[in-house]
Formats: structure tokens, sequence, C-alpha cells
């Protein structure tokens, strides 16, 4: 009968190679967990931006404004042709003002509900604009029939709600007026010409609607020069404040005490700062009419096509925790290899073997850590959150490497790696533009290492049990 020995496979038991495959494989697996707490994140994420649907929509919402305009009823009728009768249709012509300045001077505060806050603003809203009427409706459609008699003096705002007063405008040197709902247009869509609303921060919730309030223009004669016209509102909303571009040449200003202000929409502010007086912001902006992009006058479609050409301040949260703990997850995977790789590391140098369900419940304690840092961050803010979950996490795992290893020493080792390793982590988040190289030169540098002190290793185990070979 054979020798059974001599029917072995020349297979290493304890083969280190196969060992590192495995951590790397467990590695990639215990990502799966961390998607889940991505989810949950992605959760409250909706959660904290229906919250702030609902605080913002009774405050009014995002305001979006827009100054006087003139609009003016006209028919056009067609002659009869081909056995058709002949038709006459009803419309409006808008004519924009030459000039036209808006100043918008903001309060802000938080207001919470639960965990959640929303900044809120009241806005003083001036406005002045100058037309120059004496040769308005020339370029109207061929055979329009205007009626200026009916012409009204229109503004707009988006979050009709958010009024807190009557708003008032006043014709030349006149008293100001109260106005009332147009009458001509009741509202109008800024979803652009081509049907798409071009602005980032509210793309998703569709194009905002204006809600167009108008006094008539009365027995203004038109021949006799420009037309000045002046008036104030008084507005709340919230997160996000916009003005129109609405003369041919449109100057604006917007100031306020929020610290932390975004500017977007169609035009970047020409000159912007932190205010003069005390904490805030103050900005303002130059739009000619070339870069407009709108005629002087036109349909009503015009009004539309203003939304491409916002001037908009957005108030945000530099310190968003969602924000925040939404990037750390994206590099989990990468930071769950680094401290497998250390553990393998350490198994390598001692020569104590680590299980498999030891690896499994160091990545366990990584995934928890993202969940601690997501609810703590929920109450404290990130900076605060990730110093608890880090010196909670980084303090287990590493009590965890000196129970396993039966070391003081290597647990030690393992509390200044995982301090730096978590420190790393800390300052990818807060590294934004240079994230990726940083955290790419890391990773590198991370492999590094671990070439460098396994560079003696048999990685077959042709050794046998013991020596380097042993996993």
């Amino acid at each position: 009968m054979a020798d059974t020995n001599s029917l072995k496979l020349p297979f290493p038991r304890r083969s280190l190679g196969l060992k590192l495959l495995l951590v790397c494989g467990l590695a990639l697996l215990m990502s799966i967990p961390a998607l889940m707490v991505f989810g949950l994140l992605m959760d409250r994420t909706n959660r904290a931006e229906t919250v702030a649907a609902e605080v913002g929509g009774l405050m009014g919402g995002p305001q979006t404004f827009l100054g006087p305009v003139v609009a003016v009823p006209y028919s056009l009728t067609r002659a009869a042709e081909a056995g058709q009768p002949a038709t006459t249709t009803q419309s409006v012509w808008i004519i924009y003002p030459e000039t036209g300045n808006m100043t918008v001077g903001t309060e802000s505060e938080l207001r919470k509900r639960s965990l959640f806050r929303v900044p809120v603003y009241e806005a003083d809203v001036t406005y002045a604009a100058t037309f120059n009427l004496a040769e308005a409706g020339d370029e109207a459609p061929a055979g329009a029939v205007l009626d200026w008699s009916r012409a009204e003096l229109i503004v707009g705002a988006s979050g009709v709600r958010g009024a807190r007063s009557d708003l008032t405008l006043a014709v030349g040197g006149g008293e100001p007026v109260a106005l009332e709902p147009a009458n001509l247009l009741s509202n109008i869509s800024l979803d652009g010409s081509d049907g798409n609303y071009s602005s980032p921060e509210v793309r998703g919730a569709g194009a905002p609607t204006l809600g167009l309030f108008s006094t008539p223009l009365g027995e203004v004669d038109r021949a006799a020069g420009p037309v000045e016209v002046r008036g104030e509102a008084n507005f709340s909303g919230a997160q996000r404040l916009a003005i129109l571009a609405f003369a041919r040449t449109t100057t604006a200003a917007v100031s306020g005490d929020w610290p932390h202000p975004s500017y977007g929409g169609g035009f970047l502010p020409t000159d912007q700062g932190p205010a003069a007086q005390g904490p805030g912001f103050e900005a303002a902006w130059s739009i000619p009419y070339v870069a407009r992009g709108v005629p002087a006058e036109g349909g009503t479609d015009t009004l539309s096509r203003l939304g491409t050409n916002e001037l908009a301040v957005s108030f945000i949260e530099p310190a968003n925790p969602y924000q925040s703990v939404s990037r750390s997850l994206k590099y989990a995977p990468m930071f769950i290899g680094l401290v497998f790789l250390a553990y393998f590391l350490f198994e390598t140098t001692t020569g104590k073997r680590v299980h498999p369900a030891q690896y499994i419940l160091v990545g366990l304690a990584q995934v928890i850590f993202y969940m601690l840092l997501l609810s703590i961050a929920e109450h404290t803010g990130f900076d605060i959150a990730f110093g608890i979950a880090a010196t909670a996490t980084v303090a287990l795992i590493s009590a965890y490497a000196g129970w396993t290893f039966k070391s003081r020493a290597q647990g030690v080792r393992a509390l200044v790696a995982f301090t730096f390793l978590y420190g790393l982590i800390y300052v990818l988040m807060r590294l934004e533009d240079y994230a990726l190289l940083v955290g790419a030169l890391a990773s590198f540098a991370a492999i590094a290492a671990v070439m460098w002190f396994t560079r003696n290793i048999d990685w077959y185990g042709g050794k046998g049990d013991g020596g380097e070979a042993a996993a």
C-alpha cells in the first residue's frame, strides 16, 4: 500500500499569499455594510430636504423678484383668407425699462424643526426704473393695436406667501400706490425660452412661478420724456434670493448678515465681499443690455426667458453634516482596506494567526464608526461628531489588536497607526480641492509600507509551520 504522505499535494497549509487575498476579499465584502450606511444617509438627507421645503414654504420659500415692467394689452386682427373668416387675437406686450436698479437688504436667522435647521430671512426690497415710452410698441407685431388706456406697471415675486407688507409703486413724483394682483397677467413661469430653467439650485424642484402685482400706468404723457418709477416691498423667504435682470441695463445690490453666502444664477457679482460694518456680506451686479439676451420689448415669453439671467444669493451652511459624512463614506472601502492591511502586517510580524472572523469584527467596528458619525453629527455638527466617533473606534480596534496578539506593545502600535489613519480621514474631509491627491498619495504610501515590511516574507509558505511563513 502506497504511503499516504506521498499522495499529499504540495499545497501550503499556511500560505501568507492566500491569507492576503482573503483579507483583500474581506475588505471588499465590508463595503456592503458601508453602502447600507450610505442608504441611511440618503434617507436622512431626503428628510432634511423635506423639512427645509416645509419650513421654507411657510416663509415664502426661495424668493425671485421682478422689478417694474410695463404690460400693454393689444389686439391683432388677421384678414380672412382661403375661405377662413377673419380672426382677432388678444395678447400682452411687455416693455422693459431703459435702466433698472434693485436693492435688497436681508436679516437672517435659523429656524429649527426637530434636528434640522433651515436658514430663513426677511428682505427689504427697493426698486427704481426709467422707461422711454416715446417709441415703445414700435416692435409689436405688424397690425397690432396697443391699448395704452389699460396699460399696467407690473412687479413680481415667486413666493407670494412671504409678503410682509403691501407692495407700492410711485410714478414720477406721485404718491406711492399699493399694488393689487395683476389683471393682464396673473403669473409667469420662469422656464426659459426652451422650457428648461437654468438655475442649478432649484432645477430639481422645477422652474419657479412669479406671482404678478400691478397698478394702472395712468395718464402718462409718453412723448414728454423718460418716466421714472420707484417702489418698495418687504418679503420673507428661505435659503435663496434672486433678482431678475428686468431692464436693458440692470444694476442690483444685495446685503445681509448671513456669514456664508453663495452666489449663482446667470451672473456672478461684479463686486462682492464682507459687510462694511458687522458680520455679513455685500454684493453688487451690473448687467448690460448685450449680456441680458432678452430684447427691449416683446411678448410674454420674454418674461419667462428672464429666468436664465437671474442674480442669485444662496444662504448655505458650510458645515452641513450630511455632505461631510457623505464625503467620508466615499473613502470607506479604502480606509477599511488600510486597517485590514495594518492587521495583516501585525499578523506577519508577530507570527500570531488572526481568524477571518476577527477581521470581520474589525470591519464592522469601522462601519459602526460611520453610523456613530452620522447620528452624532445631527446633534453636534461634523467636527465634534468626528472626534467622538473616531476616538471610540480607534480605542476599540487598537485594544482589540492588543487582545488579539496578546501584546500591549502591539496595541500601542495599533493605536498610533489608527490614530494617524483616522486623522488622515479628517484631513481629507477638510481638503476639498486636494482630497483626491492626498488620498491617492496616502494609498500609495500605505502600499509601499506593506511591500517594505513584507519584503522577506515567504508568500508560498514553503518553510512549513514555522518562521516567517506562519499565518
